[in-house]
């Protein structure tokens, strides 16, 4: 917009309503005329709130919109919203909007001042939140490979970051760039953005693996040493402040862990103890803090962020941590931190570029300053042990800039070390460098070559003298008791233990990205992250349950999680954990619960296309559970279940034939090495009279027919196989009985099972669906749940087996009929109680030793 000059004087210029004039060194003053209207009273009145206050919500308004149409242009480039808020605050700056009229009468000058205010307030608390989140403990329990990587990815980058600072890029060769602003460019250059990277590691579903948490335990690193680095150059190239503004701050440092944290901690500890809880009051109370204590910071001679952070650091993590989350962290993430990012690029103006710098100088300095973060990286990943393709990831993901790095350029910028060519600069080299993450992540494929790695794990493949990993799914408590009674019957012993992933599941709800929290012993988690407080007691009762089934059993080794995630992409983390984990089965409770009656009622849609999702793309084998009180079984005295002389507990696998069929009895079987548990295995098997229709959809096809016909056949001889595998494994084996019926359709398969096998604690069936039998044409037709399969739809719909659980297997699909994941070895069993049962002794094979290899 342009604007008519008029020199006034030798040192000041009218440009507009404002007069312009010289200041000391690189500063100038710009002054306008306020007009203030007075009303009837005798005092003239200035009233912010009619003055500014619209202005600042129209301002604050048009940056949103632009930055959420930019994130949804960007979304499918898979880039950050922190790349769409920095372009969106340069395209509002006066590299583009600002040259319309109707832009720059809302972004005007006298208004700016507000709006940077705004953005200041909204940083101290965003630091406060950080504060609040950051754990500590970690720095105790640093290995030597984190400490290698941290040494090595900011050190590094950091020295070269601070080499490409004093290359060659001005047109005027005359104003070189200050030579003191080298140590806040090279500081920018080796951060990593703890929080930005947790939230790509979520989105990308890697926040579980390795290399995620290799990377997260780097970037708390790298903040905490970029904020010392900060701090101490603040505090140093500060001119004639340098005693002034670090004696206070660190009195104020000292003050705030040795009296204001006991104090809280107090409070936190007396309010419980009165069985009280933390009101409104607490949280205004600490909010009001926030403000105070970056007031009292700023007023030191430091900034107000310190403060804020410091407030944050020192309060300890619990429901009152969790409830100021819950109170501000959206309007903090969602409002005031943008606001901040923004503001930083309408500094920003790449229209001046041409002008005062070589656009090829540039952008070697933006390429060097990218290559420097990755190839250190790169590098070290070598050295202890990464393979370069990781390493390569990891490099990217450790080039993740955030508010940090806005953070050091905006304090250099104000120490007058860095000018606005070297800062327009430097925000095209972090934009560039963040930009690039995903990108440079997706092309170096960790994720899909662990996937190809990693799929076709089942319980069938397992050797019988290594770990057996579950994945344990948990929706809520009520999960608890059957999950738990499933593995404690999974026969963990020494020479076959068992080490289950449980993974808590909680629906994101109002949250800027998903994350996953990796708990340790004691319910304590290994970063900043916590759940809403509901979720956190829930969280802290599944652990405390899985915790003490761990110490029953010393073959057990337990590891909790907890995800937050939407529904719609809850199964993608899910198969992430079990690919990155490689376990054998995911366990997931039904998305219906048991009434006091046998039936099932209170179905939650959101968990049925949860589990539907995981029994399509799941890569390993998948056990739907339907509860219906085996708990209460095992939990109860061995003499209330003792009836004739037989075990506990009685469970049932009945055998049609498929990879689902062999996939549950594997898993039957190694339940049937656990003492007081009894397994009886029935095959049903088609009559002379069967009929089976094996014609496609296309009966024209010739070649279709032939393959149906061909993998029937294939199929058929894999069961025959596995049978006679399983029945001379299982040869005299005394809690281990065999039989055999022959049937001809769906009726009589129900009615054999209501008549002579109704009588179970827990059924084992595989889901069966793409296995064609005559013996379940139809029961299908009219089926309410399809996932559970034809004979686990009927086991749960019967009134017969009405209060008996059921476990319904499902093997991950195979390439071929004659692939290895078809074809596997029976696990190892212990010594069990005799079984007598004289109606089906025709049937029984038993044997002695302790041990089947």
């Amino acid at each position: 917009m342009a604007e008519k000059v008029n020199r006034t004087d030798a040192d000041t210029i009218q440009f507009g309503r404002y007069n312009i004039s010289n200041a000391s060194g690189y500063e100038i003053n710009a002054c306008f005329m306020q007009n203030i209207t007075g009303g009837d009273s005798a005092w003239q009145i200035h009233n912010p709130l009619v003055n500014y206050l619209p202005g600042l919500a129209m301002q604050i308004g048009l940056m949103i919109f632009v930055s959420r149409i930019l994130m949804f242009i960007l979304k499918p480039l898979r880039q950050h919203r922190f790349i769409a808020e920095v372009i969106a605050g340069i395209l509002i700056g006066p590299t583009c909007l600002s040259k319309l009229s109707w832009v720059g009468q809302v972004f005007t000058f006298e208004s700016n001042m507000l709006l940077e205010t705004f953005a200041s307030f909204g940083l101290t608390y965003y630091m406060f939140l950080v504060g609040l989140e950051m754990d500590l403990s970690v720095v105790r329990n640093m290995s030597k490979k984190t400490r290698t990587m941290v040494i090595g990815s900011i050190f590094i980058p950091m020295g070269i970051g601070a080499a490409l600072y004093f290359m060659p890029m001005r047109v005027n060769k005359d104003r070189s760039s200050l030579p003191l602003g080298a140590i806040f460019w090279a500081i920018s250059i080796s951060i990593t953005s703890f929080p930005d990277l947790a939230r790509i590691l979520s989105d990308v579903k890697l926040l579980h693996t390795d290399i995620g948490r290799m990377a997260l335990t780097t970037s708390i690193f790298s903040d905490i040493i970029s904020w010392v680095l900060l701090v101490a150059a603040i505090t140093i190239f500060d001119q004639h402040k340098f005693l002034a503004a670090a004696v206070p701050t660190i009195v104020f440092i000292l003050v705030s862990w040795f009296l204001i944290r006991p104090g809280i901690g107090w409070m936190i500890k007396t309010t419980k103890k009165k069985g009280g809880k933390f009101s409104d009051i607490h949280i205004n109370s600490i909010l009001i803090g926030v403000a105070a204590c970056g007031f009292i910071t700023d007023a030191c001679g430091s900034h107000s962020m310190i403060g804020g952070f410091m407030l944050g650091l020192i309060i300890p993590n619990g429901e009152l941590a969790m409830m100021i989350m819950e109170s501000i962290g959206e309007f903090v993430s969602g409002i005031m931190l943008p606001v901040f990012i923004m503001v930083n690029g309408i500094r920003t103006n790449l229209s001046e570029i041409p002008y005062y710098a070589h656009w090829g100088s540039v952008a070697i300095i933006t390429v060097g300053a990218t290559s420097a973060k990755i190839l250190s990286t790169l590098l070290v990943s070598v050295y202890i042990g990464i393979t370069p393709q990781e390493g390569l990831a990891l490099g990217g993901l450790m080039n993740t800039k955030g508010v940090l790095a806005l953070i050091v350029l905006n304090e250099g910028r104000s120490l007058k070390l860095i000018d606005n060519v070297t800062m327009t600069v430097m925000m095209v080299a972090i934009l560039f460098m963040t930009a690039m993450v995903g990108p440079i992540f997706f092309l170096s494929n960790t994720n899909a070559k662990k996937s190809k790695q990693y799929k076709q794990r089942t319980i069938m493949r397992s050797n019988q003298n290594t770990q057996l990993r579950i994945l344990a799914c948990i929706h809520s408590v009520r999960n608890l008791s059957g999950i738990i009674s499933i593995l404690e019957v999974s026969n963990a012993t020494r020479k076959s233990p068992m080490c289950v992933f449980v993974t808590y599941l909680v629906e994101l709800l109002g949250r800027a990205s998903a994350m996953l929290i990796v708990h340790e012993t004691g319910g304590k988690t290994n970063a900043g992250n916590n759940p809403p407080s509901r979720e956190k007691a829930e969280s802290d009762q599944i652990i405390g349950s899985f915790e003490s089934f761990e110490a029953r059993n010393d073959a057990v080794s337990m590891y909790p999680l907890t995800v937050v995630s939407p529904y719609t992409t809850m199964h993608e983390d899910i198969i992430s954990i079990a690919e990155d984990k490689r376990v054998a089965m995911i366990l997931i409770p039904f998305h219906k619960q048991m009434t006091a009656g046998g039936g099932l009622q209170g179905e939650n849609h959101s968990l049925r296309e949860v589990n539907q999702n995981l029994l399509l793309k799941a890569p390993c084998s998948v056990g739907i559970l339907i509860d219906r009180g085996l708990g209460s079984f095992l939990n109860s005295t061995p003499s209330s279940n003792i009836n004739n002389g037989r075990p506990e507990l009685r469970f049932a696998m009945l055998f049609i034939g498929g990879s689902d069929d062999r996939e549950a009895l594997s898993y039957a079987y190694r339940m049937a090495g656990t003492p007081g548990i009894s397994l009886t295995v029935v095959r049903f098997l088609p009559g002379k009279d069967a009929q089976l229709n094996l014609m496609p959809e296309d009966e024209d096809n010739e070649d279709g027919i032939l393959k149906a016909i061909t993998d029937s056949e294939n199929d058929k001889e894999l069961d025959d196989e596995f049978i006679n595998e399983f029945r001379f494994k299982a040869m005299n084996d005394q809690s281990v009985l065999y039989h055999e019926k022959i049937l001809n359709n769906g009726e009589e398969l129900v009615e054999s099972i209501r008549t002579k096998y109704s009588d179970f604690d827990l059924y084992l069936v595989g889901r069966g669906l793409r296995v064609k039998t005559p013996l379940t044409m139809g029961l299908l037709e009219w089926s309410e749940n399809p996932e559970l399969g034809a004979i686990g739809e009927t086991l749960v719909s019967s009134e017969f087996t009405a209060h008996a659980s059921v476990l319904v297997v499902q093997q991950p699909p195979s390439d071929g009929f004659r692939s290895n994941s078809q074809r596997g070895k029976f696990g190892q069993k212990k010594w069990n109680s005799p079984i007598l049962n004289p109606d089906f002794e025709n049937f029984e094979n038993r044997k002695k030793n302790n041990y089947v290899d």
